[in-house]
């Protein structure tokens, strides 16, 4: 009795293994094979084409490979001193791109405001070349380098005049030494801001495409990969990186002035030759003026083209607050025909011009109207 129980176990046990050593391979897969310990087979699930881009991706990678060629990293070089008097290296990096084939390069100011040991430009071929300041302009943050390199590939510069708050916009640059980087958005807002000197920048373009340092100097495009703007810096709240608000010059800002930058090394820029005060409607009833807008000549520069056309500043001394200003001077209403309603308005008006320029001023002297032609002067310092 134990001997056929005995062989019944074994045949039992040896019918088990017969079969599961010699199940077919996909019944195997099932788990149906695997002792203590078997894994069932990975099997993944492949595209068997390359997927179809839809419209936008499409345009996006058209535009970065246009782009791309033109767009350059800048490295400025300089020897600082530090606490103790010695020398010490130092490197800044920045974005610019190639206005032509003569190898004009324009960027920001300040990408190579300290570089006394010389800049380096690097193309998205990696080859490097060192570049020489053809000129700059530290009011607006621009600077045009120039390279002698082969075969260079130039942007093509928009219209800014005609922006709209909501089309699309990249920027490609070098942000955080990261070559060849790509980001998009919108024109977020188009406003006057202050520059990091100080100055006023008209019509600078907001974006919430993303900026970094790197990014100074690098092309703002439209979504025709045409350049509407420098990228020049964010708003970071000390963060020092993207919070979604960034700052692009206009290129119209940039065509006004790289005439003069290639001829002078420097810009001309022009000049009425007055010191002046903005004039809103409450000031205006204050003071008993004939305008309730306009720009108040506070004083005239002695030899610059006001004075020579025989503008007026003031000539007593009033506080607004605790603000000395000075009345009884002209009243700036219009240039050109253009309304005049703050110091911003000729400042957006002198980029359209060059010193030398004649134009038409609007006053308002006391309650006449005089329209006078003024030849444009040379800015020096702060003065309108």
């Amino acid at each position: 009795m134990k001997i056929r129980r005995l062989l019944l176990v074994l045949l039992l046990v040896g019918g088990f293994w017969y079969v599961t050593a010699h199940l077919p391979g996909d019944l195997r897969h099932l788990g149906l094979g695997g002792g203590r310990g078997a894994t069932s087979a990975l099997e993944l699930t492949e595209a068997h084409a390359a997927p179809a881009f839809d419209a936008e991706e499409q345009n996006n990678i058209a535009v970065y490979k246009r782009v791309l060629p033109s767009v350059v990293n800048i490295t400025s070089n300089a020897l600082v001193f530090n606490f103790f008097l010695g020398s010490v290296p130092q490197q800044g990096q920045g974005s610019g791109f190639i206005l032509d084939k003569g190898g004009h390069v324009l960027t920001n100011y300040h990408v190579v405001e300290n570089a006394n040991r010389g800049i380096e430009v690097q193309l998205s071929n990696k080859h490097k070349y060192s570049a020489k300041v053809i000129g700059t302009d530290r009011t607006h943050d621009l600077a045009l380098l120039q390279i002698d390199a082969p075969n260079l590939q130039p942007v093509t510069l928009a219209d800014s005049t005609e922006l709209l708050v909501g089309q699309k916009v990249y920027a490609i640059g070098n942000p955080f030494g990261l070559a060849g980087t790509m980001t998009r958005g919108i024109i977020s807002a188009i406003r006057p801001i202050r520059g990091s000197e100080g100055a006023p920048i008209e019509d600078a373009i907001q974006t919430d495409a993303a900026i970094n340092p790197g990014n100074s100097g690098g092309p703002l495009l439209n979504s025709r990969g045409e350049v509407i703007g420098i990228n020049t810096m964010i708003a970071s709240n000390g963060a020092e990186q993207s919070s979604g608000i960034g700052f692009a010059i206009p290129i119209n800002t940039a065509k006004a002035v790289l005439a003069d930058l290639t001829r002078y090394g420097h810009i001309k820029r022009p000049s009425l030759g007055i010191v002046s005060f903005p004039i809103g409607p409450d000031l205006a009833e204050q003071l008993g003026l004939a305008a309730d807008y306009g720009v108040l000549i506070q004083k005239v520069i002695p030899g610059g083209a006001a004075e020579r056309a025989g503008l007026r500043g003031g000539n007593q001394q009033v506080y607004l607050g605790n603000t000395p200003i000075m009345i009884g001077g002209d009243l700036i209403v219009a240039i050109d025909g253009q309304q005049v309603t703050d110091p911003q308005d000729i400042s957006t008006m002198m980029d359209n011009h060059q010193a030398g320029d004649t134009i038409s001023v609007t006053i308002l002297r006391g309650r006449r109207e005089i329209t006078l032609k003024l030849i444009l002067g040379e800015a020096r310092g702060t003065n309108a």
